[in-house]
């Protein structure tokens, strides 16, 4: 099988609002905020109560479903606040950190002597396993099983997306240790993706598979690459790591000290200055957003991640834990009189009625957040194929998680799928159907019916 992939379906959804390749350091946060809903499926098990004094890399909390699977502390500090919702749900626990951070010392590890057990038991005892996905359905990955493959994609297509190359420069230690320690849990090639014309530190690497990818977004998504590079098939999982995350293990395992840092782009049309930020995971956006980012009093949409899979926050919300990117795009409650009805030069379309971002591929839009459009039931128009790259029906498998026919979800490839696999379908849909969520839905229904 030839390292070269090309995507040939997609959709390159060009915004401004790129940022410029200079990295500051962000305002030290005050606080850090960590929410339990940005692991899915987790159900939260406190350690850490309010009053608790903590180290950074010590427990926050576990997984009550899987007592191994431990959360730890970005910052030291004090846990001033714990969130609960209905049912005393833990909604969020917020900690104030101190000004001179201390670090929770696990002792370093020799990844080229160490067993895979003993990897295993110093990945979950320090916070850093839930860096690990797993396919299928897209949650943390379960310790018990061995994957057949582990995937990391170095290169990212989405609109307005952090450039990896730059923010990994200078990191390619780490990233080598962690790919080492990684490769002994599977019996399979850890799998690494970059882009054409690329100086990523992942060309230094040793005891990776190296693959190039090229084409339109989704390309840069890691279940793109999974897809072409060794499909799941039922019974079968591979597991994935975000290469930022993938530093952060390295540094635990060379230093002993669990670093929660980030190299976070914040990016849009509203943003006064777009740039790179280094900060820690869980901190305040608002530290790098009112600093040449956007007035106070601004009509806009902040989002933690990309435009297309991102979370809404609020302005003075917190980065979540796996996000590199805050987008701030304008705010659309507004609505155009007959828009559905005259021709359209400033937005972006894969339909040529009446639209004409065709005729200008290398054009930027300034778009904001209206869907254009009202909820319906399905339209059949054959445009989720021409932007979904997968050897799946898009229409057909999204149909089956809403009338959850569990064996058609089987049948039509649902193992290999995750949301954001879906968000250009989304993006695209003359239905405004909720693609992402009707795709979440299906698979939590396959973990509890079929785990």
């Amino acid at each position: 099988m030839s390292n070269d992939i090309r995507i040939k379906k997609g959709l390159d959804i060009k915004l401004k609002g790129e940022a410029e390749k200079t990295l500051e350091q962000a305002i030290i946060s005050n606080y850090c905020t960590i929410r339990p809903e940005d692991f899915h499926g987790i159900t939260p098990k406190l350690i850490a109560k309010e009053g608790t004094q903590v180290k950074a890399g010590q427990t926050l909390f576990f997984n009550k479903n899987n007592e191994a699977i431990k959360f730890a502390s970005p910052v030291s500090g004090k846990v001033i606040e714990v969130v609960r919702g209905p049912k005393r749900r833990i909604d969020a626990i917020k900690i104030e950190a101190d000004k001179s951070q201390a670090y929770f010392d696990f002792g370093k590890l020799d990844v080229h002597g160490a067993k895979p057990d003993t990897i295993k038991d110093y990945l979950l005892a320090s916070g850093c396993w839930p860096f690990i996905k797993q396919r299928p359905y897209d949650v943390i990955a379960n310790p018990n099983k061995s994957p057949k493959a582990i995937f990391v994609s170095g290169y990212a297509s989405a609109p307005l997306a952090a450039d990896l190359d730059f923010a990994l420069q200078g990191k390619t230690d780490e990233l080598q240790v962690a790919v080492t320690a990684l490769s002994k849990l599977t019996e399979g090639h850890v799998h690494v993706t970059v882009g054409k014309h690329t100086n990523s530190p992942f060309l230094e690497l040793s005891g990776i598979t190296l693959h190039t990818v090229s084409g339109p977004h989704p390309s840069g998504n890691v279940g793109t690459q999974i897809n072409k590079i060794d499909p799941i098939n039922k019974g079968e999982t591979v597991w994935t790591v975000n290469p930022q995350d993938l530093v952060i293990i390295g540094e635990l395992l060379l230093t002993g000290k669990f670093h929660a840092e980030r190299v976070v782009a914040l990016v849009g049309s509203s943003v006064e200055k777009p740039r790179y930020f280094k900060t820690l995971i869980g901190s305040e956006v608002s530290t790098m957003i009112y600093d040449k980012g956007i007035a106070k009093d601004a009509h806009v949409r902040i989002i933690s991640g990309n435009v297309l899979t991102g979370k809404q926050i609020d302005p003075d919300g917190a980065l979540d834990y796996y996000s590199n990117v805050i987008s701030v795009i304008p705010e659309g409650d507004d609505y155009e009189f007959f828009g559905w009805n005259k021709p359209i030069f400033n937005k972006v379309s894969t339909s040529r009625a009446l639209t004409f971002s065709w005729l200008n591929p290398g054009k930027k839009y300034d778009l904001n957040t209206n869907t254009n459009g009202e909820h319906r039931a399905f339209v059949v128009t054959g445009n989720y194929e021409e932007v979904f790259p997968f050897d799946i029906y898009p229409m057909q498998i999204l149909k089956a998680c809403m009338y959850e026919d569990l064996d058609e979800m089987e049948a039509l490839g649902m193992y290999e799928v995750a949301p954001e696999d879906f968000a250009l379908t989304e993006f695209i849909c003359v239905s405004k159907q909720p693609h992402q969520k009707i795709i979440r839905a299906g698979l939590d229904l396959m973990l509890k019916e079929i785990g």
